[in-house]
């Protein structure tokens, strides 16, 4: 197709008018077919990209459910999210590799779904952290670092773990990620760790921080932290941008903080989102939902993760917490797709790349979904 009038988010990350070509599911330079999308005073941005979420609409990556994967996948597209990362959450070996066994098949029989978003890879989010920042995880599986327990998943999953999130400070931490973080994203999570272990994390291979300033030491004047370490050794970081988990200045100082091809929005979304209040699980514990807020059901102090899609926290950014939209959009589509590998075909509305076109009014109301060359 050919689709005329919009404004287009470039590869120098801002609108420019121009036209968009598809040849089957790529962009293209030119187009062999006579249909035209007429888009005038529109925004065409990538399909966005979440490396981190958990499920939605009563369904959880972790059900180990070809079914209720296939039912995220939808949900996603249908807002605009056209690559998927989800995540694990803490369980014992049994589970975890149940669930990477039923990635693995979804993967290889399933995603070619044209009503669903592409299934790209998995979140290793645990059992490799810390018992002091555990937030809504299960302590009861917690473990140390273990080569061989990361070995068998990752074969279970047939190579789909992109991401792999540890407290660095944990016995045997330091010769994981010498040993592994060439072949996977090691990002330092849920974690206790002071800034000089973080920065030897990082010198060692680690190069992600999993949701900033959550389950974590924050900055402080006379012991740094994590983060601190995280910016001066360039790593990527994800921010949560529901309007629950980070205040709305601690958002814009990260994103003045970072390097913007550094920021990655996530929304780790969990069942709940897409549907009322009420009572919910993640991670086998029971979670209460009230607005866009869910908190442990038997410790309300604690967020379980958010209700809000990718594209909402995307939105919320830039009309709540004052982000450009040109910074947000990079956030929620290129650098999560170079973070976890798959830039080559998402992420970006390069000629080759998958034909994944969301076009948005000015308001940030999606008017077009087009997945992989298909309108949905």
């Amino acid at each position: 197709m050919k689709i005329t009038g919009a404004k287009i988010y470039t590869d120098n990350h801002v609108f420019e008018e121009g036209t968009i070509y598809t040849d089957e599911d790529r962009i293209s330079p030119f187009s062999n077919d006579d249909m035209v999308l007429d888009a005038d005073g529109l925004l065409a941005i990538p399909g966005l990209v979440d490396i981190h979420f958990h499920g939605a609409v009563a369904n959880d990556f972790c059900d180990s459910d070809i079914e209720g994967i296939s039912t995220i996948a939808k949900y996603e597209a249908q807002h605009g999210i056209l690559a998927i990362c989800p995540a694990t959450m803490t369980y014992g070996e049994n589970k975890l590799s149940e669930i990477m066994k039923t990635a693995k098949k979804y993967y290889q029989t399933r995603n070619s779904d044209p009503s669903a978003a592409t299934f790209v890879g998995v979140n290793m989010e645990g059992p490799f952290i810390s018992p002091y920042k555990v937030g809504a995880q299960n302590p009861d599986f917690l473990q140390l670092p273990n080569g061989y327990f990361y070995e068998k998943l990752q074969k279970d999953s047939g190579n789909l773990i992109k991401l792999l999130d540890m407290a660095p400070e944990l016995t045997g931490s330091m010769d994981f990620i010498k040993e592994y973080s060439k072949e996977v994203n090691i990002s330092l999570a849920h974690s206790n760790t002071d800034y000089d272990t973080a920065i030897l994390a990082f010198h060692n291979g680690a190069r992600h921080m999993t949701h900033l300033f959550n389950a974590m030491p924050g900055i402080n004047h006379r012991n740094p932290g994590p983060i601190v370490a995280a910016k001066e050794c360039n790593a990527e970081i994800e921010i949560i941008a529901d309007g629950i988990h980070i205040h709305p200045a601690i958002v814009r100082l990260v994103f003045d903080m970072f390097d913007e091809d550094k920021v990655c929005l996530i929304s780790d979304s969990m069942e709940a989102t897409g549907l009322p209040d009420g009572e919910y699980h993640l991670g086998g514990q029971s979670v209460t939902v009230c607005g866009n807020k869910a908190t442990l059901t038997n410790n309300e102090s604690t967020i379980a993760g958010s209700v809000t899609n990718l594209f909402d926290c995307m939105k919320n950014a830039v009309q709540n917490m004052d982000i450009p939209i040109e910074a947000a959009v990079r956030a929620a589509s290129e650098t999560p797709a170079k973070a976890i590998g798959i830039d080559k075909d998402f992420g970006s509305l390069s000629i080759g790349k998958y034909a994944n076109v969301l076009l948005i009014d000015t308001d940030m109301n999606i008017k077009c979904i087009i997945n992989k060359g298909i309108i949905l």
